[in-house]
């Protein structure tokens, strides 16, 4: 099957999103119960969420803290068009940006938490070094950052999966550009990865772990 483009992918899929995370995938709805209890309820937290979809994280983060203020970045706009339906009383809380956020500049010093979920799977140990190096610089000082995301569950996986994709990618002549295919990590590599672009400490968090989906909720701290 060929590689779709990611905003593409995810664009052409809007009307069965939530359904076929929240019913589909296992124990989708306890990891963004999990999600939440990590996020401060301090008023006017400023959260960047990476890859934000339609904002099921936010939906629940947004009952543990309803001041959050949020900058959330997505390349599929009507995954975005459907969060804002959602959150129309939000509306001044809500940054809204259709870009790639490896391309997006969050700026420095902004962001208390900075946050990603189920989106990061789809890349290599170099794009994800050189984005968690951007995320640091945008955290506060005391900030962090939060991973929620399918790992694979060894190495062996992980690395057929990195030659899959590169393989159909060759087939097809695709040499640059975001493409939807799952290349997970597993939970050791991500954590070093973490480490190499600067945060001091990287640990995975709650009960969250193996058991969801075969996903782990991971908390870097600058």
């Amino acid at each position: 099957m060929p590689l779709e483009e990611m905003g593409s992918f995810f664009n052409s899929r809007v009307d069965i999103y939530e359904e076929h995370i929240l019913r589909e995938i296992d124990g989708s709805v306890g990891y963004y119960v999990e999600i939440a209890k990590l996020i401060p309820a301090t008023r006017g937290l400023k959260l960047l969420d990476l890859g934000c979809g339609t904002g099921l994280e936010l939906d629940e983060i947004f009952m543990v803290n309803p001041t959050v203020q949020v900058t959330g970045i997505d390349l599929a706009g009507k995954l975005l068009d459907k969060l804002r339906q959602k959150h129309v009383a939000r509306v001044n809380q809500l940054n809204l940006v259709l870009a790639d956020y490896f391309e997006y500049d969050f700026g420095e010093n902004v962001f208390d938490v900075a946050l990603s979920v189920q989106t990061l799977h789809h890349f290599t140990y170099e794009q994800k070094i050189g984005l968690y190096k951007r995320i640091y610089v945008s955290l506060k000082q005391d900030g962090f950052y939060i991973e929620s995301d399918y790992n694979a569950p060894d190495q062996e996986f992980e690395d057929f999966h990195f030659a899959e994709n590169k393989r159909i990618r060759d087939e097809q002549g695709i040499n640059q550009g975001l493409y939807h295919y799952d290349t997970p990590c597993t939970v050791e590599n991500q954590i070093s990865l973490l480490k190499k672009a600067g945060f001091g400490s990287v640990e995975e968090v709650g009960q969250h772990g193996r058991h969801y989906g075969n996903s782990a909720n991971l908390v870097a701290r600058k």
